[in-house]
């Protein structure tokens, strides 16, 4: 595989910076990885909407990215995100969600170089890179783990589809016994981040990645032995709604949306706030809040629909994320299933601001490590570029503006993106492009719903862009 770039030469971005040499410790590090919410299922983007003052609060005082970028489904970003790599960078079972090992024995991750910069490291929540107790988050430099192994749980029962990977509810590796039924998935992994938290004697990092809301939806309130479920003498109306908590906010936003499948998933988006609240009072209880980075971001685009029946008490729905003005949604490289809400907040380091230049989840490796001070290995692989002094400076040039940036999907895959600053080539179809004429075109600013190919008024630059798109794959497995 030819070589990538390294992380020698991204740090020559951090030597040039004048912003790090004012932060005085290591800083606690606390990155939440959303699961399917989409871009308008956030209240910054839909103040009429969504109720997620916790999350508002967090980007309005903070950076937030007008262009966040992840991939189109779970196990890909789960692997960028850790390795600072496109999936396809390990081979094709990657590039989809899976159950099965994802990242080699030995795989250099975040957590691995943060713990070699004195770090403790703790994940609570979804691996979904394996179900193998072999390729566990703890032999991928994680001193403790929490939460599922498998994909998306049942939300009170906390158990994969049936099969076998039904239990995965684990502690350290183990599975636990009951798998904890009864409480929400939600308040169990905030549960078990306030606990690090408070129990933190060093600096930490802490990757929070939460199932909500990814499907099944199921929000019952005190009425835990009864599954979610409409009002049998109102159908409009959920069972018990007006008692279930995540159905009422005090801004009356969730009860005014007319749709209960809409208000269903509003539900799960407040209660997600409400726990990432519960994170930022336990940092404020200990006195770490003004020495904490925190970082949010969601994995892919929203769901849409969902054919229900894959687990207990999992119900159908339709069209029940906030719409996006976006084309496509999860598992499209349309804008819709990769561009997602994301944002960064430490108090008295980034001041409140928009960063309109592209950020994809690759760069948090190389970025959370610039931010710790470290100086890893100079043949580490990534293809993430360092943001941080994007984050720290008013006129940082840390992210080029023409960037180039990929995404591939399926198994065999069968879609395929590619953008350089405004411009981005499109595939759908199984089988390599092997000319630039395979590739759709489409420019971002003009056409943000990417409806219109103007391919054909543009066949320098198409041409560029296949080339750039060969040379990225040339890199791959």
């Amino acid at each position: 595989m030819k070589q990538l770039h390294t992380i020698a030469l991204i740090m020559a971005l951090l030597l040039c910076s004048k912003s790090f040499s004012a932060i005085a410790e290591k800083p606690n590090i606390i990155f939440i990885l959303a699961d399917d919410l989409g871009l308008m299922d956030i209240g910054y983007n839909s103040p009429r909407k969504v109720y997620t003052p916790t999350l508002d609060k967090l980007a309005s005082e903070g950076a937030i990215f007008d262009r966040s970028y992840s991939m189109p489904q779970c196990t890909p970003t789960r692997v960028a995100l850790l390795t600072g790599r496109f999936p396809n960078r390990f081979g094709i079972r990657q590039l989809i969600a899976n159950n099965e090992t994802n990242l080699p024995p030995g795989t250099s991750t975040i957590a691995s170089l943060l713990k070699a910069q004195g770090y403790s490291t703790h994940l609570a929540g979804k691996w979904h890179i394996a179900t193998d107790i072999a390729a566990g988050p703890n032999h991928f430099g994680f001193d403790s783990s929490y939460g599922s192994l498998a994909g998306a749980v049942g939300a009170y029962d906390h158990r994969y589809r049936v099969g076998a990977n039904a239990l995965t509810w684990h502690r350290d590796l183990t599975i636990i016994p009951g798998n904890e039924d009864g409480v929400h998935v939600t308040d169990l992994v905030a549960r078990e981040a306030v606990r690090i938290i408070e129990n933190s004697r060093q600096p930490f990092f802490l990757y929070l990645p939460f199932h909500t809301p990814h499907t099944p939806l199921d929000e019952r309130g005190k009425f835990t032995d009864r599954p979610t479920q409409l009002d049998p003498k109102n159908p409009k109306r959920w069972l018990n709604e007006d008692d279930i908590p995540w159905f009422n906010d005090p801004a009356g936003i969730i009860q005014k949306e007319p749709d209960p499948q809409k208000r269903l998933l509003l539900a799960a988006v407040h209660h997600l706030d409400h726990a990432v609240g519960e994170v930022i009072v336990a940092l404020d209880r200990v006195d770490l809040r003004k020495n904490t980075l925190i970082v949010f971001t969601s994995d892919n685009g929203p769901q849409v629909k969902w054919p229900g029946n894959a687990y207990p008490d999992d119900l159908k729905l339709t069209n029940f994320n906030q719409p996006l003005p976006l084309r496509g949604s999860k598992m499209d490289v349309w804008e819709g299933g990769i561009h997602v809400p994301g944002f960064a907040n430490w108090p008295g380091h980034i001041a409140p601001k928009h960063i309109k230049e592209p950020i994809h989840i690759v760069d948090w490796l190389p970025s959370l490590l610039a931010v710790a001070g470290a100086t890893p290995e100079a043949t580490l692989q990534v293809d993430g570029i360092n943001v941080a002094p994007a984050l720290f400076e008013k006129n940082s040039t840390a992210i080029p503006t023409k960037r180039e940036l990929h995404w591939i999907w399926g198994n065999p895959p069968n879609r395929r993106a590619l953008s350089q600053g405004e411009w981005k080539i499109v595939r759908y179809g199984i089988g390599e492009p092997k000319a630039a004429s395979d590739w759709q075109l489409f420019h971002l600013t003009a056409d943000p719903k990417e409806q219109t190919n103007v391919a054909p008024q543009h066949p320098a630059l198409l041409e560029s862009l296949h080339q750039a798109y060969l040379t990225q794959r040339a890199k791959d497995k």
